[in-house]
């Protein structure tokens, strides 16, 4: 039987994988001219490695309290829905916005986030075995 608090605990943690999903959305297509400039080479790679590495960590996460456990199958289909997702918006980039393009390098960091919160979330489930 489930307590209340796992109970809001899986709720809460969906609703930041959601939230976080949304967010990557929104930065990824939304306009940001009145920012100051960041002078950091390369700052954008690491914003779409933060991003996808989070979401990974998240969505893996809340699989793991919906099920009580996670396997490296269920953390490689999240990879991959990672991936794809941010195949899917360098499109939108490409199609919809003036100010952004789609670039290979930027998918490149999204998978190498993706794949690092791969390492991290397996490293973990291993060391939770031992």
């Amino acid at each position: 039987m489930l307590t209340k608090n796992s109970l809001v605990l899986k709720k809460t943690i969906r609703s930041l994988a959601i939230g976080w999903t949304f967010l990557i959305l929104i930065l990824c297509l939304v306009r940001f001219g009145d920012l100051p400039e960041v002078k950091v080479e390369g700052a954008d790679k690491y914003g779409h490695f933060t991003f996808h590495f989070m979401f990974t960590l998240l969505w893996s996460y809340s699989k793991y309290v919906q099920q009580r456990q996670i396997s490296v199958r269920d953390v490689m289909k999240i990879v991959l829905c990672s991936l794809l997702y941010g195949i899917v918006i360098e499109f939108l980039q490409e199609a919809f916005t003036v100010t952004r393009h789609a670039d290979v390098f930027d998918v490149l960091a999204n998978l190498a986030g993706a794949f690092t919160a791969f390492f991290v979330v397996v490293g973990m489930q291993r060391l939770k075995k031992d």
